[in-house]
């Protein structure tokens, strides 16, 4: 919902597109692109793992955070990150993610200011 400067989305109300931000599309996850855009690759968004959904590896460009809403989600460093938890990693950070019972995050992908 759109009013003047806001825009309001409710994530359990709003359908979700195939997910594709790391190149081609992976049928057992979903994402709802609250504020991201493909072309910058930063904003965000929404994500929804099925059951035994796994990210493909990869590096990020710029500061990439998630808040785990609800479920696991299992870094590739063995980490199981549970309802509650927000992770960050720094630019240049290479991972992937799996879950076995299937996770809802939201996730940030921003640029962190320069130090004055």
């Amino acid at each position: 919902m759109n009013h003047d400067n806001r825009t309001i989305v409710n994530i359990y109300q709003t359908g979700f597109e195939p997910y594709d931000l790391e190149g081609p599309v992976q049928d057992d996850m979903s994402v709802l692109a609250v504020s991201y855009c493909t072309s910058s690759r930063r904003g965000i968004y929404v994500m929804r793992m099925a059951p035994g959904a796994v990210t493909i590896p990869h590096t990020h460009e710029c500061r990439e955070e998630f808040l785990i809403l609800e479920g696991e989600l299992i870094e590739s460093d063995g980490t199981v990150l549970r309802k509650g938890d927000f992770a960050s990693y720094r630019p240049g950070t290479r991972h992937n993610s799996r879950t076995e019972t299937g996770c809802l995050l939201v996730g940030f992908d921003w640029d962190p200011p320069e130090p004055a």
